[in-house]
């Protein structure tokens, strides 16, 4: 019983936030929210807001109070929704890795940071700068020796 109040409580909470972002965007008709998405959009897409961005949507998709992971289904949806139209390619194939493979079922937050830092630091298709010596996450391990094996 006390789990379901918990969701409950969540989702009471998730509705006065959306509500406080749409008296803030003084959007109180679905036209005035249309109007304010592309100045929205820009704000996001600043890349000092962004990564906070970008690690609130993986918070977002977070329903159950102990939750720490997502499954790789709405990952791939997530990815193409969030960065794909800033790493297209990257994602892309990403997602055609994650379901494909058969070692991970749900990914966390630190894997979720990786992908994001690594579409920033490493050279995409040739991989020239990525070093497995450094601490990524294993699946980005895996992805870049996928990656190497599909283009050989």
């Amino acid at each position: 019983m006390e789990e379901g109040k918990n969701v409950k409580e969540q989702k009471v909470g998730r509705l006065e936030e959306w509500r406080r972002g749409l008296k803030a965007l003084r959007a109180d008709t679905v036209n005035k929210l249309k109007k304010a998405l592309p100045e929205l959009e820009k704000e996001v897409k600043r890349p000092t807001n962004f990564v906070d961005f970008y690690s609130y949507a993986f918070r977002y998709c977070l329903t159950e109070e102990k939750q720490k992971s997502i499954d790789i289904e709405s990952i791939c949806e997530l990815l193409d929704l969030v960065l794909g139209s800033q790493f297209r390619e990257q994602v892309d194939f990403f997602v055609e890795y994650l379901k494909t493979q058969n070692d991970y079922k749900v990914i966390n937050n630190d894997q979720w940071m990786g992908f994001y830092r690594f579409c920033n630091e490493i050279s995409f298709p040739d991989f020239s700068n990525y070093d497995p010596e450094l601490a990524w996450p294993l699946i980005l391990d895996n992805f870049v020796e996928w990656m190497l094996a599909k283009q050989s």
